[in-house]
């Protein structure tokens, strides 16, 4: 049976981490800040928001959310950014997404700060990550790389097939596992024989949010599987995995819930407090 990577305990034990750092930087007279940017009522993100809020205030962390009507015009809302951008007291500026449709999500997150960007999105970041510059990476591939080196092996050499191209996981988690020296496959909805590069994977991340995708009868024992999928069925969150027959096969998984995703967070606090130190 494999060991779980519990993301619960995991996140708690490094947050305790960035509390200290959030004293420290309290003692130079600096309180860290994030300022979250939410348009428009939508559920899920109004959940996420309030999530990060809490977290925010659990380490000792300001926290503002700037809340906006769904019909604020792009032209406004690139102006409340560029105001943020301008305010030495705000540290890191996240703009919650999906976004109104008139509004262009990508000239949105390109007019944030890219020292700022603790979302890890701004094109400069993304550009410098792929270069293997340290900088911001977006928060739910640094979690993945976090869980992963929980289980001490040397990921440089190492086999690793991510499932999943997203610009949000697959394809930068991809390439943070590269800076690392894996040798990293991707695969998504045109790849052929799934189950070839299954069987050769060292470390498996999937992150397309179909249950039962991966099975361990197609995996190599002693895999890391890192399941990212989050999916809803009859009232109850699933993941990509078909967790009991992968959990036989691997020798670290993660849960759904409770794996990758209290990690997401943690990692927004994480750039939210590196932004902070840089800027001071």
């Amino acid at each position: 049976m494999a060991k779980l990577l519990n993301g619960k305990n995991i996140a708690k034990s490094y947050r305790e981490t960035l509390k200290q750092q959030v004293s420290e930087l309290k003692e130079k007279g600096v309180t860290p800040n994030l300022t979250v940017v939410l348009v428009g009522e939508d559920g899920a993100s109004k959940s996420y928001v309030n999530a990060k809020h809490k977290a925010c205030q659990s380490i000792g962390m300001d926290s503002v959310i700037k809340h906006f009507d769904a019909d604020i015009s792009e032209e406004a809302l690139l102006k409340e950014i560029k105001a943020l951008n301008e305010d030495t007291g705000v540290h890191g500026i996240l703009v919650q997404v999906p976004l109104p449709s008139h509004i262009d999500e990508h000239l949105v997150l390109e007019t944030i700060d890219p020292s700022k960007d603790v979302d890890g999105f701004h094109p400069e970041n993304i550009g410098k990550m792929h270069l293997g510059i340290d900088t911001f990476a977006p928060c739910t591939p640094l979690g993945i790389m976090h869980l992963i080196k929980e289980t001490g092996i040397d990921i440089a050499g190492k086999n690793a097939l991510v499932i999943g191209r997203s610009h949000i996981v697959g394809q930068p988690v991809a390439q943070l596992l590269l800076n690392e020296s894996a040798t990293v496959m991707i695969a998504h909805s045109k790849t052929q024989n799934l189950e070839s590069l299954l069987g050769q994977a060292d470390i498996v991340v999937s992150a397309v949010g179909r249950p039962g995708l991966v099975s361990g009868e197609h995996l190599k024992d002693g895999v890391i599987a890192i399941d990212v999928g989050n999916t809803v069925i009859d009232g109850k969150l699933v993941g990509d995995f078909d967790f009991d027959s992968v959990n036989g096969k691997a020798s670290y998984i993660t849960p759904v819930p409770g794996g990758v995703g209290p990690m997401t967070i943690t990692y927004v606090l994480n750039n939210t407090v590196r932004a902070c130190r840089e800027q001071i």
